[in-house]
């Protein structure tokens, strides 16, 4: 076994390791490389969890798991559980680690180290993420440079590390359980596909990933170019509050003729990372506007498989978007809630984006695989994670 290289304990708050959500994906990421680093881990639950203590296997030796709480965002048990865990090694130095959006946190009763892995998505600081942020027992850590850019711009120091991506798995794939994947999409070779990766979840009338402006932008575009295509991997019923996509896609003229709509049956399982990879490759575009983006895993994503991306020029993804991509304009619009500004991205814009991917060359852009390298999970892991966690948990 390798030498350990770090000593200390962690509690990650968030969903549970390896749930099929960007948050669960991270924490996986982050936990195995923390044990094979030597660090004693525990995943705080708020999502994937409830009932009982548990235990998951990493390929590097098991860490603690612990359900959520009765509070909707489980910050009721974080003080609990981390003294439960931390506790039994009062040797070693501890701290707690979110990933979640921190305004959640500002009732938490909590004097322990936290290490606040922050998605910071709009266009200006939210009044009760900079109260958070501003404890002294704090330490954030942004996912993107707009958020660190935001935070220097209130006197908030930060270190910024990015999410990482499997590179391994997120690469240019012909096949889609074993078939071709347009074959497996019933997309014809020569057509122009658009589509769109998101988590169709909402609060009922905001939805953040753009999906009504998106899909109008597409029904526009598709009157002048009847060979485009639509794939939407996304849950279609609102019951994670998100929009009914049946209804909104009948209302803005878009028919089952040529859109397709992930199988919900397999996405209960769970779609292989794999299978996510060919439907990447076998795109010409990923459409992927939004009003604000702390990160956007499916913008890196789809880069690393030679997929171009059309998304918003603010927020998280002006950074994520290499050379390669188009990035729409928009007009600010505020949300009520955190007192701050978000984006909405025009339809016109859209539609342009749409109209120039149409236009450009198709099939793998090098330059885009090149782009997204950087966020290469075991890159992310030894440029950043290391000597930020160095700094703290020394052996």
């Amino acid at each position: 076994m390798a030498k350990p290289t770090l000593r200390g304990a962690v509690s990650i708050a968030s969903n549970s390791y390896g749930m099929p959500t960007g948050y669960g994906q991270q924490v996986k990421q982050l936990a195995d490389r923390m044990v094979r680093a030597g660090l004693k881990v525990a995943n705080l639950s708020n999502c994937g969890l409830e009932g009982s203590l548990s235990e998951i296997r990493t390929p590097y030796g098991p860490i603690a798991h612990y359900p959520r709480g009765y509070k909707p965002f489980s910050d009721d048990v974080i003080p609990v559980w981390h003294e439960h865990f931390a506790g039994q090694r009062p040797e070693l130095p501890s701290a707690v680690l979110t990933l979640f959006d921190v305004w959640v946190f500002n009732e938490l009763e909590f004097d322990g180290n936290i290490l606040a892995w922050t998605p910071l998505d709009h266009l200006t600081l939210p009044p009760n993420v900079q109260r958070f942020l501003m404890r002294g027992n704090v330490s954030p850590i942004t996912m993107s440079p707009h958020g660190q850019r935001q935070l220097e711009a209130v006197g908030i120091d930060s270190t910024y590390i990015p999410h990482g991506i499997d590179g391994q798995v997120m690469k240019p794939t012909e096949s889609a359980f074993g078939v071709k994947t347009r074959e497996y999409l019933s997309v014809p070779e020569d057509a122009f596909l658009v589509s769109m990766v998101a988590a169709n979840k909402a609060n009922g009338l905001v939805h953040r990933k753009a999906i009504a402006e998106n899909l109008l932008a597409f029904s526009l575009f598709r009157q002048d170019h009847p060979d485009a295509y639509l794939y939407l991997h996304m849950e279609p019923s609102n019951a994670f509050g998100g929009f009914n996509l049946t209804a909104l896609l009948k209302r803005v003229g878009l028919t089952d003729e040529f859109v397709r709509v992930l199988n919900t049956d397999v996405n209960r399982i769970g779609y292989p990372a794999e299978a996510l990879a060919a439907f990447y490759t076998a795109s010409d575009v990923l459409l992927a506007a939004n009003y604000g983006e702390g990160f956007g895993v499916p913008v890196v994503e789809a880069q690393a498989c030679g997929t171009r991306v059309i998304t918003s020029s603010w927020c998280a993804t002006e950074d994520l978007a290499g050379e390669d991509s188009w990035l729409v304009d928009g007009q600010e619009f505020w949300d009520e809630p955190q007192q701050s500004w978000f984006k909405v991205p025009n339809v016109s814009s859209i539609h342009n984006a749409l109209r120039l991917a149409y236009q450009a060359d198709r099939g793998v852009c090098d330059g885009a695989i090149k782009f997204a390298r950087q966020f290469d999970a075991d890159r992310v892991w030894v440029d950043k994670w290391v000597p930020y966690l160095a700094e703290r948990f020394p052996v």
